[in-house]
């Protein structure tokens, strides 16, 4: 992660040093940038100068998608990057003190969210050292843990906050996660700081990390995917530019072109691609197959 954000540093300093360079030669011709129509802002011109850089040879793709990711982290939204109530786990505080201990200790998370009453009730946060300690002054004896008492206070943000002031409030308060809300209060998920990071340098894996089955290969060209998997994460991983202003997941990209809930073994064609549903539970798409709309 190191090695990734100084390779980004520096991407960003020679881009500067060739956007002025760029702008010292129109002047050589009296030209200048601002009579260039239709104007372009300090982000568009980086973004154009990465892409002309890449074209060139001058920077790999790997490096170009960093630059791209922290050119849009004012542009995107919490909302886009979090992980959504649906998968979230959290634990009822209200459950026996063993089930909690229990429960926490086989959660591969750090922190884990803690309910009372209804999942809109987010109480506290519990993090797995702060239960450690307290089991081991209590000789392990795990009915004697008040998960209240050592859970920390729950951060709520808006579904609004762009990733550029939710790493900013992160660095300053120097925290990990937090809840995810929107207008009326009612709890849409959680975003961590890795969430942010993974967004700039791509997926940060670690030894206690669950392999996601989200995406598979198939042998005939196209690719099963799980309707839950962010149409960014797969442009990346596939190198695709599918839409994601107007929906965060596959399955919502769907529903949001069809103007329906598509039926199990329905098809579309849009964005260069062929969408066959697989499978539907109740109102959601929960696995399509995409190919090429070129290979039919």
């Amino acid at each position: 992660m190191t090695a990734g954000w100084i390779v980004a540093g520096i991407l960003i300093a020679l881009i500067l040093l060739a956007i002025i360079f760029r702008a010292r030669l129109l002047a050589m011709f009296g030209l200048e940038l601002s009579r260039i129509e239709p104007p372009l802002s300090a982000h568009e011109e980086l973004r154009e100068t990465v892409a002309d850089l890449h074209r060139e040879g001058g920077v790999v793709k790997q490096d170009r998608d960093r630059m791209g990711a922290l050119l849009d982290l004012h542009e995107l939204e919490v909302s886009d990057v979090m992980v959504h109530r649906l998968n979230m786990r959290s634990v009822n505080a209200d459950n026996p003190p063993e089930a909690v201990v229990r429960e926490i200790l086989q959660s591969p998370h750090t922190r884990m969210p803690l309910w009372r009453g209804s999942f809109d009730n987010i109480v506290g946060v519990l993090h797995a050292k702060d239960l450690l300690r307290a089991l081991n002054d209590v000789g392990n004896d795990f009915s004697q843990i008040d998960v209240m008492k050592i859970a920390a206070k729950p951060w709520f943000v808006p579904d609004t906050t762009t990733l550029q002031d939710q790493l900013n409030a992160f660095l300053r308060r120097k925290a990990h996660f937090a809840i995810v809300v929107d207008e009326y209060g009612e709890v849409e998920g959680l975003v961590t700081l890795e969430d942010i990071i993974e967004e700039i340098v791509g997926e940060i894996a670690d030894e206690h990390d669950i392999d996601m089955q989200g995406v598979k290969q198939e042998a005939d060209g196209s690719v099963v995917v799980d309707g839950a998997v962010p149409i960014r994460d797969l442009n990346r991983a596939l190198d695709w530019e599918l839409p994601d202003d107007e929906a965060v997941t596959i399955a919502g990209l769907v529903i949001h072109e069809t103007q329906s809930i598509p039926e199990e073994k329905q098809a579309f064609t849009f964005h260069g691609k062929r969408f066959v549903v697989m499978r539907r539970e109740r109102n959601r798409i929960t696995r399509l197959r995409i190919k090429s709309a070129v290979e039919g």
